[in-house]
C-alpha cells in the first residue's frame, strides 16, 4: 500500500481511516520518498512522519497513520460489518449481541448496523454504549476508547 497506492488513495485513506488532518502532507512524503527508495519497515514508514508533522502532533498521526494502514490493509471496516450481519442473523432470541469498538469509525459502524435493524427484530440493551470505569483506564490506559454495545434479538 505505501509504496504503490496512488497519492488521491493514500491520502483518502489517511484522512477517512486514520482521520488524520495532515493526510495530504503525509502522503505526498511518502510519494515523494518512494521515488527514491521505497519504505521498507514501520521504522523508515515513522521517521518519514515525524519528519513532516510538528512534535506537537507526532504521537497521535503516527497512531492515526497506521491505524489507517492497518485498517486498509485488513479490510477491517468491512469485515465488521460483515461479521455484525452475520452474528445477528444466527442470533437466537433472547440472545444477546456484545461488540467492543475503539474508535469512531468503528462506533458508527455498529451503531448503524443496530439501529437499521427491524425494531422487532433486535434493541439496544443500554441507550448509549458503555465505556471504561476511571478506574479501569487507570488500570488500563488503552481501555479508553473502548465502548462495549449491547443488543438483544427479540421474538419474531
Amino acid at each position: 500500500m505505501v509504496n504503490n497506492y496512488a497519492l488521491s488513495d493514500l491520502t483518502k485513506i489517511l484522512f477517512e481511516f486514520g482521520q488524520e488532518k495532515f493526510s495530504k502532507r503525509i502522503a505526498k512524503a511518502i510519494v515523494k520518498q518512494r521515488e527514491k527508495k521505497e519504505i521498507f519497515t514501520t521504522f523508515e514508514l515513522r521517521k518519514l512522519v515525524e519528519s513532516k508533522i510538528n512534535p506537537r502532533y507526532r504521537i497521535k498521526s503516527l497512531a492515526r497513520v497506521f491505524q489507517a494502514i492497518r485498517i486498509e490493509v485488513n479490510e477491517e471496516l468491512e469485515e465488521l460489518r460483515e461479521g455484525l450481519k452475520q452474528a445477528i442473523e444466527f442470533l437466537a432470541p433472547p440472545g444477546r449481541l456484545c461488540v467492543i469498538s475503539y474508535h469512531s469509525l468503528e462506533h458508527r459502524i455498529i451503531k448503524d448496523i443496530i439501529k437499521r435493524q427491524d425494531k422487532t427484530a433486535l434493541r439496544m440493551v443500554t441507550k448509549k454504549p458503555i465505556a471504561p470505569s476511571v478506574e479501569e483506564i487507570e488500570e488500563n490506559p488503552r481501555a479508553r476508547s473502548a465502548r462495549l454495545w449491547v443488543a438483544e434479538r427479540l421474538q419474531s
